[in-house]
């Protein structure tokens, strides 16, 4: 499939920056070599997928060398998050996308979700007007629609346990038809940093707690 493309969603590996939940855990160094692990799984991820082409959104821009980087290596695009809450930022994305366009939006906190994940997101907007993988924990870790959808991002309580509910809620008041995926889970905490690791699916050997050192 070609007539789609893929936003990511990345704040930048930057020390006191990224994955602070995870600070206690690992140390603000740790936390950030661990968000450069799962943007770059997650970029892997949706190259693989073979929709079409792939968008980086970084955070607090897209200036990193680690961003530009994967950018040179990875033969995607580049842009900046706009201000505003995630909703805003989300839509900003879809906003940017080629008109008509399949749209999978994807954060990077949820490594479990794969090339087919994005594939089916996709493949399914022929019959659906959004796609939706929710997580375990209440919130999503994919999006996808062919077109903006602002009446889906806007004063959502992001972060709460009650985002995919009033997501769907939403889809079903403005008579949007919605597909759900699998739900999945992402890395927040300390239980799921020992279920990513049991999961082997990011090397993490030399991610040590920050009480060790």
């Amino acid at each position: 499939m070609r007539d789609g493309a893929v936003a990511v969603l990345a704040k930048a590996p930057i020390a006191g920056y990224a994955k602070t939940r995870l600070i206690p855990l690992l140390g603000p160094e740790g936390a950030a070599r661990l968000q450069g692990r799962l943007v770059d799984r997650t970029l892997a991820t949706a190259v693989a997928a073979g929709i079409g082409p792939v968008t980086l959104w970084g955070a607090p821009d897209a200036g990193h060398p680690f961003f530009q980087e994967q950018a040179r290596q990875r033969g995607i695009g580049l842009a900046a998050q706009p201000d505003g809450d995630l909703g805003a930022r989300m839509l900003a994305a879809f906003r940017a996308a080629p008109l008509g366009a399949a749209l999978v939006l994807i954060g990077t906190d949820c490594p479990v979700l794969d090339a087919a994940d994005l594939g089916k997101a996709a493949a399914v907007l022929s019959h659906a007007d959004v796609a939706l993988a929710a997580a375990e924990d209440g919130g999503y870790g994919l999006i996808a629609a062919r077109r903006p959808l602002p009446e889906l991002f806007a004063q959502m309580p992001w972060g709460s346990d009650r985002v995919a509910e009033l997501t769907r809620e939403r889809a079903r008041g403005e008579g949007l038809r919605l597909a759900e995926l699998r739900t999945i889970w992402d890395v927040d905490n300390g239980a799921d940093l020992k279920r990513l690791r049991a999961a082997g699916l990011i090397d993490l050997a030399d991610l040590t707690p920050a009480a060790s050192r």
